[in-house]
């Protein structure tokens, strides 16, 4: 990781290292105790929350005689587009000079997949057009490599959920079956999608049943979060208030990628001291750039939809979305038509549910700044 100090220290993009990482102690510790002790830990939370930075995070804090392998699964649809993903973070993680690069190269190129180089980053991509039980035997081949090497192996791999949308049957329980006869590789699963993840790693009739770890990531104390930025700025020599801050991570709902957006947002505009005027100002410009994307929303949708969704977000939690007090407020007609359309809407994946501290379920908007925009309408 390089020591060069950013421009910005608020990145909602990138892991810019340990220096810049907010907090998240006690998952970190957590997941390191997983790691060296063999445990494989399945992360769940909501979208946007910190999952990746988290991970990049542990990959940073790995002891020696360790290597990471970070792969995102999001956009494959198909094993072998897992398998081309899989070799791809491999190759990425053993340079080619190195001796097990080398060899890795060596048993990469046995597999006969097209190697091609990003244009624009230099790293190698893996390729393969490959039947399902291909993709499967070379699958296999490439964690059996990793079994043998003498350092110990980490593979993250994010947005797990997406292979139960394969079109190979059972491929969690094919998965499963390989995952389980290794020793020297430990895995992260995680995802966004919390009821499919829950599914996968919780229900008894799913292969992945108690095979891994939980941990549920939730959102950054405001008081740590709050120190966090403040520290931030005066480590460039800017000054914010603790009660600006304050106010920034409530009008983003602590919500880490909108909270990052915005600092580094009301970051760039401040030359020495942010004040309420300037820090609004740079929320409302955010808004109104995000104008396109919320009429968007609206057009993807049916009224009665595009209605509950800005009442979701007008409310910000919503206990009881088919309540007559909720429904009528809103003009939302009948339970029936809200229940529908709250399927769609969580299908699309614009809302999410969430329990509070008392185990109550609510529901919330994703886009904590459509939230925002429907306030201000």
């Amino acid at each position: 990781m390089s020591t060069r100090q950013p421009s910005n220290p608020f990145s909602s993009t990138n892991y810019q290292g340990p220096d810049y990482f907010c907090n998240r102690t006690e998952e970190t510790s957590r997941l390191l105790n997983n790691i060296i002790n063999g445990n494989s830990t399945t992360i769940i939370s909501v979208r946007r929350i910190g999952k990746t930075g988290l991970i990049q995070h542990v990959f940073n804090q790995l002891p020696r005689g360790w290597r990471g392998i970070y792969i995102d699964i999001l956009e494959t649809e198909t094993l072998n587009q897992f398998l081309n993903i899989l070799a791809t973070g491999i190759l990425n993680a053993v340079p080619e000079k190195s001796s097990i690069g080398r060899k890795f190269w060596e048993t990469i190129k046995s597999l006969r997949p097209v190697i091609t180089f990003d244009t624009l980053t230099g790293e190698p991509k893996a390729s393969f057009d490959l039947k399902h039980r291909e993709s499967e035997t070379n699958i296999n081949a490439l964690l059996q490599f990793l079994e043998k090497q003498e350092f110990r192996v980490l593979i993250a791999i994010d947005e797990f959920q997406q292979i139960m949308h394969y079109p190979e049957k059972n491929t969690d329980a094919w998965l499963r079956s390989r995952i389980q006869q290794l020793k020297n590789v430990v895995f992260i699963f995680s995802g966004s999608q919390q009821h499919l993840m829950s599914d996968l790693f919780a229900s008894p009739k799913r292969p992945f049943f108690r095979s891994t770890q939980m941990l549920k990531l939730e959102k950054i104390k405001s008081g740590v979060y709050c120190d966090f930025i403040v520290n931030m700025f005066n480590k460039y020599h800017k000054e914010i208030s603790k009660e600006i801050a304050t106010d920034v991570l409530y009008w983003t709902n602590t919500h880490t990628f909108y909270v990052q957006q915005l600092c580094n947002r009301v970051f760039a505009a401040t030359e020495k001291k942010v004040n309420p005027e300037s820090w609004r100002q740079q929320a409302f410009m955010l808004l109104q750039e995000q104008e396109t994307v919320f009429f968007t929303y609206r057009n993807m949708l049916t009224p009665p939809q595009w209605h509950l969704l800005k009442a979701i977000a007008s409310e910000g939690k919503v206990f009881m979305p088919t309540s007559a007090s909720f429904i009528n407020k809103y003009g939302l007609g009948s339970s029936a038509t809200v229940l529908r359309s709250l399927k769609t809407l969580n299908d699309f994946e614009l809302i999410y549910t969430e329990f509070d501290l008392n185990g109550e379920k609510y529901y919330s908007v994703y886009d904590v700044f459509f939230q925002r925009w429907i306030e201000g309408k």
